[in-house]
């Protein structure tokens, strides 16, 4: 890690006890929510994988991960409204209750496209649940069923997220200078 990862954050939007609390109280409902269904988590590659590996610890019932890897970023810190699937499901979701697990909802192109597409494989159930939720950036029409934070229409990294594959492991959410990008 570059020694200057710290000094390249503007501000802290949530910080690790924030993302703690934030991710036991998901986890809580979602329990709850899912007691005696048959649940499986789809996790969004690569922001999402730091969360949805504190969320399944948070949830107290049975769960299966499954992933996807799909982008509409690369390198910019906008999204370019092309979705692109680049891996897809290992396992068939028919009949399950699908938790679409994503780091943050922003333009809602990449998660209304994931949806479209689950939703075609007959699942039992399909939500979304979201770390991070950016009403401002919304291009199209979406909204998830599990919110963890609402944040300001800035670029973000940390926990997960990133600019250009740098950032990911910080251990709370933070504006990036844009002297950086």
């Amino acid at each position: 890690m570059k020694a200057d990862y710290i000094n390249d954050v503007e501000k802290v939007l949530c910080s690790e006890e924030t993302i703690c609390a934030t991710v036991k109280g998901l986890g809580d409902t979602i329990s709850a929510d899912y007691k005696d269904k048959d649940l499986v988590l789809v996790g969004l590659l690569k922001g999402s994988v730091v969360f949805i590996s504190d969320l399944m610890r948070a949830i107290t019932i049975p769960c299966d991960i499954d992933f996807m890897d799909v982008s509409s970023y690369g390198a910019s810190t906008v999204s370019s409204g092309v979705v692109n699937i680049i891996k897809d499901l290992n396992d068939s979701i028919e009949g399950r209750d699908v938790l679409i697990v994503e780091d943050i909802l922003d333009s809602g192109r990449t998660l209304s496209k994931v949806v479209n597409i689950l939703k075609e494989r007959s699942p039992a159930s399909i939500k979304v649940c979201t770390f991070l939720d950016k009403p401002e950036g919304r291009q199209v029409e979406f909204e998830a069923d599990y919110v963890g934070c609402i944040i300001p229409d800035e670029f973000v990294i940390g926990y997960g997220l990133d600019y250009n594959e740098c950032y990911r492991n910080l251990p709370f959410v933070g504006v990036l200078k844009r002297s950086v990008y």
